[in-house]
């Protein structure tokens, strides 16, 4: 009996040690598996980051190495590096300094206004009416026309000739005479900034709105019962619901229309004088136009500079949330 109790139990261990083998060998070859599928997402992510590589990075890296040289198509026999002179120049540069000051006015009141009136559209839109879907359908005409459509139609709106803004204006004795708004350099960044804000605002209206529209109706419901007025309880309810959009929008706004060149290039290139150019738009001119690679290169670092600050806001902003 003792034998066979011994004989059975050494059975029993061969067993389990054959079944430990085989789990670990199991286990091993799992392992090996995982081991090769790592590699799976790297070789599917290769033809995108090999794209993103030549038509982003490169260029990047490209534009940074020309702005230490001299390099103008129209000398290209002196080309050369000279380190730090076109960094150090461009502060002596009239259209340079007046470019950063009008790329600051253009961006915060651009934006500013465009977030205002997108508030007050998505507030309307927000509220049940009749043909409330019409109307939301129609107000997005603006954000998803060309730029080029867009720069095109208020060129012929703003003619001083025969524009149809000054007819309107002096049909209500606003003018008395008719004004060349894209002639004037007191006027020009205005109106092309009045052009901006028509293109951009249903953007923030319809961002907006999604976020109104994920807000709890028993909030309000709440809110009524304590007798909270329409103030309180845009306040204390709608706001902190929208704020995070309103602000990660602004953002995305501010980089886009910081980077706009199309509609200024169209209507004004620039002018009259330097009373609309703007960092992007000079960087366009300097290196398309008069094909001074390295001086507009530099320019365009500059203005990547002041972007990177906005991104890393935007970054910080955004990983804040989420973590809420």
């Amino acid at each position: 009996m003792m034998r066979t109790a011994r004989v059975k139990g050494k059975k029993r261990k061969a067993c389990a040690f054959r079944f430990f083998r085989k789990g670990d060998s199991m286990t091993n070859s799992v392992q090996n598996v995982r081991k090769k599928r790592d590699y799976t997402p790297y070789i599917m992510l290769a033809p995108a980051l090999l794209l993103i590589c030549c038509i982003i990075i490169y260029p990047i890296f490209y534009a940074v190495f020309t702005s230490f040289q001299y390099y103008a198509m129209f000398d290209l026999a002196n080309r050369r590096f000279v380190g730090l002179q076109n960094y150090i120049q461009v502060w002596h540069d009239d259209a340079f300094l007046a470019s950063l000051s009008n790329t600051a006015r253009w961006v915060i009141v651009t934006v500013s206004l465009q977030f205002l009136l997108g508030l007050i559209l998505a507030l309307i839109l927000n509220q049940n009416f009749r043909f409330r879907g019409f109307l939301r359908s129609i107000s997005l005409i603006p954000w998803v026309t060309p730029g080029v459509v867009i720069a095109l139609m208020w060129m012929w709106m703003y003619n001083g000739n025969f524009g149809v803004l000054n007819d309107l204006l002096m049909r209500a004795g606003i003018l008395g005479d008719k004004v060349a708004w894209l002639s004037n350099a007191h006027t020009a960044l205005n109106a092309q900034i009045l052009t901006m804000v028509w293109q951009g605002t249903p953007f923030f209206a319809i961002m907006i709105l999604a976020s109104l529209q994920s807000i709890p109706i028993d909030l309000y419901e709440a809110a009524d019962v304590s007798g909270a007025n329409i103030w309180q309880k845009f306040y204390y309810i709608t706001w902190p619901h929208i704020f995070p959009t309103i602000v990660i929008t602004s953002l995305l706004r501010i980089i886009w229309v910081f980077n706009n060149v199309e509609v200024l290039y169209l209507m004004t290139q620039g002018g009259p004088g330097y009373s609309s150019l703007t960092l992007s738009l000079n960087a366009y001119i300097e290196a398309q136009k008069s094909l001074n690679f390295g001086y507009g290169s530099t320019i365009a670092v500059y203005g990547t500079l002041i972007m990177i600050l906005f991104m890393t806001f935007y970054l910080k902003f955004t990983r804040k949330n989420r973590e809420r």
